[in-house]
């Protein structure tokens, strides 16, 4: 009989325990969630360009020599130009055979060798920008994948995002609030959703020219976005 009336007691005390959590969902307070975003121009104070050679040749010891020789003159024009030996670093280095098909057969045989040298420079000082891609190009560069404009102490700009980011998030969460009747409380959870640099506008150029290459830096974006969850008091 004692034994029944522990069962009895110990399930009692179980209901009551979940009954007292379930209340205690029942009770959570009504929540509002809203995304700010923050955006911060700024002036780019130096560039990240990816250039190089790529040379074919009949056999791979060939197309690799002469790669190699025109890559190292186009060093040491970038050098000569003012880039500074830290920030030039080989970026991609390859050795492929040129498959290619013989009087229009189906049937694809290798012609040669292609090689293939690519460095990526950054250039701190935008004013011998031009410059140096019209070294680089002059003395033997044939390929150009990419240049972009960034800031070389991003923090900043970015700290100015993320505040700028928990304003928006704040009036739009008020402009809710407003519009449905109610009022703000104490944020539940604040939360950084990640932040970037918007690239610059790619430059300007005109390869057969023979002033340095005209560049535009235009202005770069660090963008901020944030999520919070605000109570909200009814």
């Amino acid at each position: 009989m004692k034994r029944v009336l522990g069962s009895v007691l110990a399930l009692g005390l179980a209901m009551g325990a979940g009954g007292a959590a379930f209340a205690q969902q029942m009770q959570a307070p009504a929540t509002i969630t809203v995304t700010g975003e923050g955006i911060v121009a700024g002036i780019p104070d130096q560039a990240l360009l990816t250039l190089g050679v790529t040379m074919r040749a009949e056999t791979a010891a060939q197309a690799m020599a002469a790669n190699s020789d025109a890559q190292a003159k186009v060093i040491a024009r970038l050098l000569a130009a003012g880039v500074a030996e830290r920030d030039i670093q080989t970026s991609n280095l390859s050795l492929n055979p040129d498959w290619r098909s013989r009087d229009g057969s189906s049937a694809a045989e290798i012609m040669g060798f292609v090689a293939d040298n690519q460095v990526t420079v950054r250039v701190r000082d935008l004013t011998i920008l031009g410059a140096v891609l019209d070294a680089a190009i002059q003395d033997g560069a044939n390929t150009l994948n990419g240049l972009s404009f960034g800031l070389s102490e991003p923090r900043p700009a970015m700290d100015k995002a993320r505040v700028e980011a928990v304003a928006d998030a704040k009036a739009r969460a008020t402009l809710l609030a407003t519009a449905a009747g109610v009022t703000l409380g104490k944020i539940v959870t604040l939360s950084e959703s990640g932040g970037y640099v918007q690239p610059a506008p790619m430059f300007k150029a005109d390869f057969a020219a023979a002033a340095p290459v005209p560049v535009q830096a235009g202005e770069v974006a660090t963008t901020a976005s944030v999520t919070i969850v605000y109570e909200i008091i009814q």
